[in-house]
């Protein structure tokens, strides 16, 4: 190990590496401090090239690396293993927007890249980058790509994978594949692309990536809207999409109790509708200057009683506000103690079933735990989180969960849904992939990590 890492020091240069225990730490927690593990040095290239050559170095020591982005995941896909034995790749040099090609609508980003930056670099080349996140000021745009992050846009423009038109990865063995196109229309052989999208790079370390731009979508209405159940929710999205088509472009179901947590725990936030409901949606329609249209159809949307009250941002400040309580959901909901996650996906029109048995569950399995949910509605996305019961121990809690989950991951895949929508498998979801994904699929995702990575040098122990 020593002169392995005295070779990877010279590949990145004295700018590119750490072995101080003070600038590891932050690398070495999984963002709700649930995944935490060891490494002898973190090394940050600034180049593919010593991608390539650091790859090469640990595969020719027999030494596994573990990419990693802006550590903003929550299944440990990003955290080395607790032996010790494993050099931690970070991707922060790589950071460089290497071009932008308006008339091509297209962008070309180091992996490295915060995702606010393309977004801003879109916006003033008058384009507009969909992909958002509630991390996007700290997250990467290679952690995205290699979850599939979806966000908040995804019912008009797709997860992260529909925003990728090339690659550039670094292989295993440190060769280098260049597939950084920006072609729309490509039927030559394999879409090799996709094998590195949403694989957590453990096939291979994404280092650029030709990513789509679209016209600025204009002016963004954003509306609040308060609702009975999640099924009036639902119907709404379907009400606008007949009205308005595609000119949703987010619709996130937002709960009573998950609103409480916000306005308890963050300052200056507060729910400004007087009709509190169970549930609310928060959407943003591109619907430019014809507001009257969005506002005539959510005053019919209450006549019809799919929607009890409803406000409309007057500017940007109050449109932001709004998004703001979204966005705090996770951090609110930290201060009230231990939390069961479940990142999962159903079919749309199978929400409120879903969140009506996952509420029965969570009665039957503890009863005073309290249910958080929230979510993107236009992809079926629910992020069904459990937090203790109050003045509840957070350890017994924790070790209760596992069955409560092992029940709502039942329930999803019952109603053909899937355990992770946007965050990944890493460490934390992989015995639960191995039971409730079809065996056929994971023989097919073992096959390619072997014929990719023999030697298990990525990311090893993540996803299978």
């Amino acid at each position: 190990m020593p002169m392995l890492l005295d070779e990877l020091k010279n590949i990145v240069g004295r700018h590119g590496w750490t072995t101080d225990p003070v600038d590891l730490e932050p690398h070495l927690t999984e963002w709700r401090g649930v995944v935490k593990g060891r490494t002898p040095i973190l090394v940050a290239p600034s180049t593919t090239a010593q991608v390539a050559d650091v790859l090469r170095a640990c595969a020719g020591a027999g030494i596994g690396v573990v990419p990693q982005g802006g550590n903003t995941g929550l299944c440990g896909g990003a955290i080395p293993d607790e032996t010790g034995d494993q050099v931690l790749l970070s991707m922060s040099r790589m950071n460089v927007i290497r071009s932008l090609d308006p008339e091509d609508f297209s962008i070309v980003a180091e992996a490295g890249c915060v995702l606010a930056t393309i977004q801003e670099a879109a916006v003033n080349a008058n384009r507009f980058f969909a992909l958002s996140l509630s991390a996007e000021g700290s997250c990467q745009i290679g952690g995205n790509l290699s979850t599939d992050a979806g966000g908040m846009n995804v019912l008009r423009y797709g997860t992260a994978r529909d925003q990728v038109l090339g690659l550039e990865v670094v292989l295993a063995d440190g060769t280098i594949w260049n597939g950084l196109r920006s072609l729309r229309k490509d039927t030559a052989g394999y879409d090799l692309k996709q094998l590195f999208l949403g694989s957590e790079g453990t096939l291979g370390v994404i280092t650029a990536a030709t990513l789509k731009l679209y016209p600025d979508p204009g002016d963004i209405t954003t509306a609040l809207l308060a609702h009975d159940t999640a099924q009036q929710a639902v119907e709404l999205l379907t009400f606008l999409r007949e009205r308005i088509g595609d000119r949703i472009l987010a619709f996130e179901l937002i709960s009573e109790r998950a609103i409480q947590f916000v306005e308890r725990h963050i300052p200056g936030a507060a729910l400004p509708l007087d009709d509190r409901r169970s549930w609310y949606v928060l959407l943003d329609s591109a619907i430019e200057s014809r507001r009257d249209e969005l506002e005539s159809a959510l005053a019919e949307a209450i006549e019809r009683g799919i929607a009890h009250d409803a406000i409309i941002a007057k500017n940007t400040s109050e449109a932001e506000s709004l998004w703001r309580m979204r966005h705090s959901v996770s951090e609110a909901q930290r201060f009230e103690g231990a939390s069961l996650k479940h990142d999962v996906a159903v079919p749309i029109g199978r929400i409120d079933e879903f969140l009506t048995r996952g509420q029965a569950l969570v009665k039957s399995s503890m009863r005073d735990a309290r249910l958080v949910a929230f979510g993107h509605v236009g992809d079926g996305n629910v992020h069904f989180n459990v937090s203790q019961p109050e003045h509840g121990d957070a350890g017994v809690f924790r070790a209760r969960g596992e069955a409560l989950t092992d029940g709502i991951y039942g329930l999803v895949t019952e109603l053909g849904g899937t355990i992770s929508a946007e965050h990944g498998i890493g460490t934390l979801k992989k015995s639960a992939l191995a039971r409730y994904r079809d065996p056929v699929e994971l023989q097919l995702m073992r096959t390619l990590k072997i014929a990719l990575d023999p030697a298990n040098i990525l990311n090893p122990g993540k996803v299978i």
